[in-house]
């Protein structure tokens, strides 16, 4: 079977310390973005200051402040922009977080548990021991006698048929918590890339918004931020959601593994499928984080991110359905 060797939460973990890292490149273009945003706020409040003594009004100071305002926003980038907003989302993407965190921590205690009952059941039904049994299997070999050759070669290949199917189910199921994860990692990856775009020209973004025309810089930055950042909250929502509900698939396995009566079939077809989901769902992570905080003036660049994510599900969708059909179709001979 193939080993989950990679831990994942450790590459999690050196993307946050990216982000952090990357931070002080933030004041290196403040100088720059210091320049442009004095030379608007020149143009900006002669232009009014001109036009108001022009038609003899009183001047107006209020909107004239704009300019500095933004100003003091890019001398304290990191501190008074970055900070205010990571510090009021961070909340968000902890709690999301620990949600995670114990719906998983529930789902492997109660898929220890299923695996235990079920080879339990296995065992003491008779007809069905020998072949998670080796003394079982031992047993049915002495009793069948030294002249039935045929009999013995059945049993041994029902049994190595039974070791062989659970093998492969194993290791498929592996194979797709390993495309799970790695969905997971692909997101958070491109989030944080995209963060740390987002952040280091951001006081490009908010120099440019002091001129005319180009106000609307500023929010559609805030909103980009707010919506990428949203990214690894709605995936660990989500992540969540499905492992409640294998959680509660396991318990009714479990509730049925309880009947002495009841004979596992050992299937994790199911569990499949919704492995399939998750790692199309995750795909579809950038389109619900939109719908979430409406970043305007994305444009064609966010349209063609959100189509690439939901095509990329699409197609590990149709492979991942393939295979599982071929698979279940050569074990069970249909």
């Amino acid at each position: 079977m193939m080993p989950l060797a990679i831990d994942f939460d450790n590459l999690h973990t050196i993307l946050r310390s990216l982000y952090s890292e990357m931070m002080p490149l933030c004041g290196n273009m403040a100088g720059v973005a210091k320049g442009i945003a004095g030379l608007g706020a020149l143009f900006y409040v002669a232009y009014r200051v001109w036009q108001q003594l022009a038609r003899a009004e009183p001047l107006d100071v209020f909107p004239l402040l704009r300019p500095f305002a933004i100003g003091l926003a890019i001398m304290f980038f990191p501190t008074i922009v970055l900070g205010t907003i990571n510090g009021v989302m961070s909340p968000v993407v902890q709690g999301t977080n620990q949600m995670l965190q114990t719906q998983t921590f529930d789902m492997e205690k109660y898929r220890a548990e299923k695996d235990l009952l079920e080879y339990e059941a296995m065992h003491r039904n008779p007809e069905t021991a020998y072949l998670v049994d080796k003394k079982a299997f031992d047993e049915k070999l002495e009793k069948l006698g030294a002249f039935a050759a045929t009999d013995k070669l059945g049993l041994h290949v029902e049994r190595g048929m039974y070791q062989l199917k659970k093998i492969v189910h194993n290791w498929f199921r592996e194979l797709l918590e390993l495309l799970f994860l790695a969905a997971a990692l692909v997101i958070d990856t491109i989030r944080t890339f995209f963060l740390i775009v987002l952040a280091i020209l951001g006081p490009i973004a908010f120099a440019i918004s002091v001129w005319d025309g180009f106000q609307s810089s500023l929010t559609q930055w805030i909103g980009r931020y707010l919506t990428v950042y949203l990214w690894l909250p709605v995936a660990d929502l989500f992540s969540s959601i499905l492992a409640r509900l294998q959680v509660l698939m396991l318990q009714n396995d479990i509730e049925r593994l309880n009947d002495p009566t009841f004979i596992p079939d050992g299937s994790s077809t199911v569990y499949i499928i919704f492995m399939i989901i998750g790692i199309v769902g995750y795909f579809c992570v950038p389109t619900v984080a939109k719908w979430i905080v409406q970043a305007g003036g994305a444009g064609q660049y966010g349209r063609n991110v959100n189509r690439f994510f939901v095509s990329t599900g699409q197609r590990v969708a149709g492979v991942a359905g393939s295979v599982v059909g071929n698979i279940t179709g050569q074990l069970t001979g249909r």
